[in-house]
């Protein structure tokens, strides 16, 4: 095989005597296996030698040959860079250390230096191999640059894999944040819950909690943090934290929207940033509730038929700055009833991703067909359903509490 170069960029040089690679074929395409090499080097006899060694061992590379370290750091879109470490604007391994820090690929080290440990100090201060001019030839310089090519690969695949892993452990501590356990004990208290990650797998700023207190009141609440990423999953981890914690000190139900909304506003990493929260509390007794609506889409009573809660005293979402608080709206429930508290995941579903939304009406279609349908899973059942409805995994992420009371 013979030895291509391409064609060079300015201030590039194409060795004399290689055909530049044909018109329309993209180095490093599929269509094009040859690796692609950048030699660093000033010396024109060293760098026709290096030439030739490739030839030798009948390598298919793409060689691109410049003088300077400044040329280099501009043209850094190959596999491996052969660098010798004496160039006009650099010199030892500060050049190495320079090209490193621009995103080297793999890296060769050049040293016309024998029996030095100058080109050990180049490994280890990150190049994959280095090689003594003098010492060189075709076999050698090609099983180096294979070798240090596909050693980089393989630490770029680790490193990838590394952070996969890191991301990993970073969502499951966010998810034990966002989605907690239940905390309730009376047997007659249903609940459900379930949650599903958007199309791009993150978890974003929806959570929920449901909690029971000492004096035997039920409260359930689901929240959503404007916005979607790792900052707005950590804020809605931290919101979902305080309520518990509030609910648990046995704060007065009227005052947790406010003091929540104090946390988020300490929290949050920009003053743009609010949350919505619907909130539920049963009385002891479970006949009645009282409904807080902060900005927050109105849960359902589940039927059949069932039907949207009264909204009349919506407040405002929480982190906005206006005038209102949250007033509740008393419910009263009897002996038997069932909720759901969701965030507007589960609405904003296109119909075959189309642009037509399920909305309100939609979701309470799905919701009536999976009670006809004498499912228990009724949550999971739901979100599956509105998957389908949108024809894939939803763009938002949902979260959805069903609470309820057997007679």
């Amino acid at each position: 095989m013979t030895t291509h170069s391409t064609g060079a960029p300015d201030g590039a040089l194409v060795l004399p005597g290689r055909d530049a690679a044909p018109a329309g074929l993209l180095v490093g395409d599929a269509r094009d296996p040859r690796i692609r090499v950048l030699l660093v080097e000033d010396d024109d006899g060293d760098a026709l030698l290096v030439d030739e060694h490739f030839q030798d061992a009948g390598l298919d590379v793409d060689l691109t040959w410049v003088r300077t370290l400044d040329e280099a750091v501009e043209r850094l879109d190959v596999d491996c860079v052969l660098l010798d470490l004496g160039l006009p604007d650099a010199m030892g391994l500060g050049a190495l250390d320079r090209l490193l820090a621009a995103g080297a690929p793999a890296v060769v080290v050049l040293t016309g230096l024998s029996g030095t440990d100058v080109g050990v100090r180049a490994v280890a201060a990150g190049a994959q191999d280095y090689l003594v001019k003098g010492e060189v030839d075709g076999e050698l310089l090609g099983r180096s640059v294979r070798y240090a090519v596909q050693r980089r690969r393989l630490e770029d695949t680790d490193r990838a894999l590394y952070r996969s892993l890191v991301r990993a452990n970073e969502m499951t501590r966010l998810e034990r944040a966002l989605l907690p356990n239940p905390l309730v004990h009376d047997a007659r208290i249903e609940v459900q819950v379930g949650y599903r990650a958007g199309r791009d797998g993150l978890l974003g700023g929806d959570f929920y909690d449901v909690v029971e207190c000492t004096d035997g009141r039920v409260l359930a609440m689901v929240g959503d943090v404007c916005g979607h990423g790792p900052d707005e999953a950590a804020l809605g981890a931290t919101l979902r934290t305080a309520w518990r914690t509030l609910v648990l000190a046995d704060t007065p139900t009227d005052a947790i929207l406010g003091l929540l909304e104090r946390v988020l506003v300490a929290e949050r990493s920009r003053p743009e940033v609010f949350t919505t929260v619907s909130m539920v509390a049963v009385s002891p007794d479970g006949t009645s509730a009282d409904l807080y609506l902060a900005g927050h889409p109105v849960p359902i009573l589940l039927g059949p038929p069932s039907t949207t809660l009264p909204n009349h005293l919506r407040g405002r979402a929480l982190g906005v700055p206006v005038s209102g608080g949250w007033d509740p709206c008393h419910l009263e429930l009897g002996e038997a009833w069932r909720v759901m508290l969701y965030t507007d995941g589960v609405l904003e579903a296109t119909v075959g991703g189309g642009r037509e939304r399920v909305g309100k009406a939609g979701l309470l279609a799905v919701v009536d067909a999976t009670l006809a349908s004498g499912r228990l899973d009724l949550v999971d059942h739901v979100l599956q359903q509105v998957r389908l409805i949108h024809g894939g995994e939803l763009v938002d992420d949902t979260a959805v509490v069903v609470l309820g009371r057997g007679a």
